[in-house]
């Protein structure tokens, strides 16, 4: 498949640190869109992580989504619908929980200027991802590949690491 193939609307889902921000960020820098990192929009900036009001982030989902021509990363299945509606085109990652884990702990610990950290925001450790990494992630997996076979969208599944970065090479993308 061919990036171009997606559209100009894309949507990556994927688990919690699989690679979906840098992805999207490199593919808005490759084809002119707007990179729209979910993560930024469900939380406060200059916070550790604490969440905005569920209204206030629907509305600026709804109002990015609106535009013509953008990337999105993050899951955040409330408002879903609503933005695979408005897709042209999306990739899922299914990295294994073990990698979704591995990288948890090295961005949190040691990538302080991250794509999708919040602006002025703090990263720590929390038991509460660490449980959303290794014990949600893996049922939300079968109900993300069961929507990925529904959907009638140009779409592409990258299953690992291997083929996340195999993905960067063959569409001439580079991390930032």
């Amino acid at each position: 498949m061919n990036l171009s193939d997606l559209g100009d609307r894309i949507v990556i889902l994927g688990p919690s640190n699989s690679g979906k921000s840098t992805l999207a960020d490199a593919i808005a820098r490759k084809r002119g869109l707007q990179a729209v990192h979910l993560d930024l929009l469900f939380h406060l900036p200059n916070t550790d992580w604490e969440q905005r009001p569920r209204d206030e982030f629907i509305a600026l989902h709804d109002s990015a989504i609106a535009g013509e021509r953008w990337v999105m990363d993050g899951n955040y299945s409330v408002c879903m619908p609503q933005r695979l509606r408005r897709a042209t085109g999306l990739i899922l990652l299914d990295i294994s929980t073990a990698s979704s884990l591995l990288r948890y702990f090295r961005r949190t610990l040691f990538e302080k200027d991250r794509l999708g950290a919040l602006e002025g925001g703090r990263d720590s450790v929390k038991w509460d991802m660490i449980h959303h990494i290794a014990v949600t992630t893996p049922k939300n997996r079968k109900k993300y590949q069961a929507m990925f076979e529904e959907l009638a969208l140009p779409k592409l599944r990258l299953s690992s690491l291997r083929a996340i970065k195999q993905c960067f090479r063959d569409w001439g993308l580079t991390p930032n």
